[in-house]
C-alpha cells in the first residue's frame, strides 16, 4: 500500500498489484472501496503493473469538506505522477464516468477502458429527478446513512423495495452505509446524464485515446442503450458486449477482455 497528496491536500491511498508491464488504474464505482477491485486487480497483475486505489472519503482514503467533480480528478492525476504517466484506465459504472471525464480534462493515459456507466439515455429507466443529490444529502445531513443508502438504491439503481430489504441483512450492508457520505459526490459526476435524454455530443469530444465501452449481455436494458450510445461518438470507440454477465461483472470474465483491449489483441465474440 502506498498513498500520494491530491492538489487539496487529501491523502488517497492506493495499492500496487504486480512489477512488471504497462500501468493500469483501477477507478470504482459508487460505494466501491479497493477491495472490490482486488480480484480484478490479481487477475490482471500478470501483464500489468495495477493500481487499484480509494477514491477520495473511501476506504483509507482521506476527504475534503467541499467536493467538486477536479478534485477526484486531481486525485487520479496524483496518482498518475506517482507512478509516471501516461497510465492505462479502467473505470467501473459510475468510476467509468469520473475516468472518461479524467480524459476529456487531459489526464495522463493512453487508453481507456470503461465498463457500463450508468447513463439513462432513453426510456428503458426512469430518469434520476432533478433533486436526487439534494434528498440524498438532506438525509445525510440528518445523520441517516442508512435513507440516504435506501435513496440511492430505489432512485439511483432503480431497485425493487423487496431486493433491498433482503440487501439489508447482508454485510455489505454496513460497508455500504460507512461509504454513504460520499453518494453525493457520484450524483454530482452523473449530474445531467441519467436524464433520460441522449448524451451530449460535446462533452467528451477531446478524447482521442483508444476507448473500450464494454456492458454486460445479461444486464439492464439501459445499461446496454447507454453503451451504444457513448460508442457512438467516434471512431476511436470500440463496443463489447460480455455475454452472461450484469452490473455485476465477475472478474474472471472480465479480466481477459481488457488484457486484449489493453495490449491490442482482438476481442473475443
Amino acid at each position: 500500500m502506498f498513498t500520494v497528496v491530491s492538489s487539496d491536500g487529501t491523502a488517497i491511498a492506493a495499492e500496487r498489484h504486480g512489477t512488471t508491464g504497462p500501468v493500469l488504474v483501477l477507478v470504482g464505482g459508487t460505494l466501491m472501496t479497493r477491495a472490490r477491485h482486488a480480484p480484478l486487480a490479481a487477475l490482471l497483475a500478470s501483464e500489468f503493473s495495477v493500481v487499484n486505489y480509494d477514491r477520495r472519503g473511501r476506504g483509507d482514503s482521506g476527504d475534503h469538506p467541499v467536493y467538486e467533480v477536479q478534485r477526484e480528478i486531481d486525485d487520479l492525476d496524483a496518482l498518475i505522477e506517482s507512478v509516471g504517466g501516461p497510465v492505462l484506465l479502467f473505470g467501473m459504472s459510475s468510476g467509468a464516468v469520473l475516468a472518461l471525464e479524467a480524459v476529456a480534462r487531459g489526464s495522463s493515459v493512453s487508453a481507456l477502458a470503461l465498463y457500463e456507466p450508468p447513463f439513462v439515455v432513453d426510456g428503458t429507466r426512469p430518469p434520476l429527478p432533478a433533486d436526487y443529490v439534494d434528498r440524498v444529502e438532506a438525509a445525510l445531513a440528518r445523520g441517516s446513512a442508512t435513507e440516504a443508502l435506501t435513496h440511492f438504491l430505489t432512485t439511483g439503481l432503480a431497485l425493487p423495495d423487496e431486493d433491498i430489504a433482503g440487501m439489508r441483512n447482508t454485510p455489505v450492508w454496513a460497508a455500504w452505509e460507512a461509504a454513504a457520505r460520499t453518494l453525493p459526490y457520484d450524483g454530482r459526476l452523473m449530474s445531467g446524464t441519467m436524464s433520460g435524454r441522449p448524451l451530449p455530443t460535446d462533452r467528451w469530444s477531446s478524447v482521442s485515446v483508444p476507448v473500450l465501452v464494454a456492458h454486460g449481455g445479461a444486464g439492464e436494458a439501459y445499461t446496454a442503450h447507454a453503451a451504444k450510445e457513448l460508442a457512438s461518438h467516434g471512431d476511436n470507440y470500440t463496443l463489447h458486449t460480455l455475454p452472461g454477465q450484469t452490473h455485476a461483472v465477475d472478474p474472471q470474465a472480465l479480466a481477459p477482455v481488457l488484457t486484449a483491449f489493453f495490449t491490442g489483441r482482438p476481442l473475443e465474440a
